[in-house]
């Protein structure tokens, strides 16, 4: 496991950090992992010296090129720590509670996946399936709140894996995504992350928020509603205007066990604009995807936040606007999950 994972520690991203004299920057503030210590152990002194969060990176695009889309979100993670550690420590956040433990060794299957086949790609992707889960599962183990931020939505898996072997049953999820990400058992790859993890027995009540009644296919909804997937369509929320969708969540959110605990997943690409894997035009704004992550990050039940397919590279005006916008978008999610987390505190 120590070899799936690259540790970080204040050196890492010290030419990054923009330094200002009278001025005390997130990234300053920081902590991180012992890297003397296996990694169960150092996660467990970091939960006793105060941290609750942990920030882990994914930087690989072998998902989304598994599911014949666009790659390029092997950046989201760097586009979002750059700008996230030079960010203001002040009274409205304190970094001091976050561990940035770093990113999942994903280089060498980055460079088996160039030029790779379909079948090659869908079995690196199981790959990282088994190089990230043990992370996750080490994380949830040790009482902490993992924040996942790079790669494709096929990480919604091993997150989903560990989370229900740390809590010994099937845990719930919710997901503003235009897709369901709930197709065939196919091989692995951005668009069945949740299918396996019902058919494996990790997932029980799955809710998909923005759902796009028209990018989804007849066979998925049929395997959908046999699956017993609750939607709130796009439609349903911002065309039709059938209820206000904060309302419809919180009920949804009230019918379920009080106990179960649940994930919150974030598939970029519904947010109008952002640079990802599958351009959306006609999406939420940002405003709406922090509210989202906002209110649910506000209830005790919710474990985790996983922010997908962010791809720079894919911006309309080029990699460094793509860099920009994406780091920007990603670091108001995560510091929406942080707010409502405080909350509870």
């Amino acid at each position: 496991m120590s070899d799936a994972l690259i540790r970080y520690q204040a050196a890492t991203l010290a030419a990054f950090q923009q330094l200002r004299e009278g001025e005390t920057r997130l990234g300053q503030s920081l902590r991180y992992a012992d890297a003397g210590l296996p990694l169960a152990e150092a996660l467990t002194a970091a939960k006793q010296q105060g941290c609750v969060f942990v920030f882990l990176g994914v930087p690989e695009d072998i998902g989304p090129r598994a599911n014949l889309g666009q790659g390029g979100s092997d950046l989201g993670w760097q586009a979002f720590i750059r700008k996230f550690i030079n960010l203001q420590q002040n009274e409205f956040l304190d970094g001091s509670q976050i561990l940035l433990l770093g990113e999942l060794n994903c280089a060498d299957l980055q460079q088996q996946s160039r030029n790779a086949d379909l079948a090659t790609l869908r079995t690196l992707c199981a790959e990282i399936d088994l190089r990230l889960e043990p992370v996750l599962l080490a994380i949830f183990e040790a009482g902490l709140t993992p924040i996942v931020i790079g790669g494709g939505h096929n990480n919604s898996l091993p997150l989903l894996s560990a989370l229900s072997k740390s809590q010994q049953q099937a845990v719930n999820c919710i997901n503003l995504d235009p897709h369901a990400d709930f197709r065939l058992l196919e091989g692995r790859h951005s668009g069945n992350g949740f299918s396996y993890a019902k058919t494996q027995g990790y997932l029980d009540r799955y809710l998909v928020m923005g759902f796009h009644e028209l990018k989804n296919s007849a066979s998925s909804l049929a395997q959908i509603k046999a699956a017993g997937v609750d939607l709130l369509s796009y439609q349903q929320l911002f065309v039709r205007e059938q209820a206000p969708w904060s309302e419809l969540l919180k009920l949804w959110l009230s019918q379920r066990e009080p106990q179960q605990v649940f994930g919150i997943e974030l598939d970029t690409d519904a947010i109008t604009g952002m640079p990802v894997s599958a351009y959306n035009s006609c999406g939420v704004s940002v405003q709406q995807a922090e509210h989202f992550v906002y209110l649910l990050a506000t209830q005790s039940q919710s474990r985790y936040l996983h922010l997908a397919e962010a791809a720079p590279a894919q911006h309309p005006a080029g990699l460094a606007a793509g860099m920009n916008d994406a780091g920007q978008i990603l670091t108001a999610l995560v510091c929406a999950f942080l707010f409502g987390k405080a909350q509870l505190q």
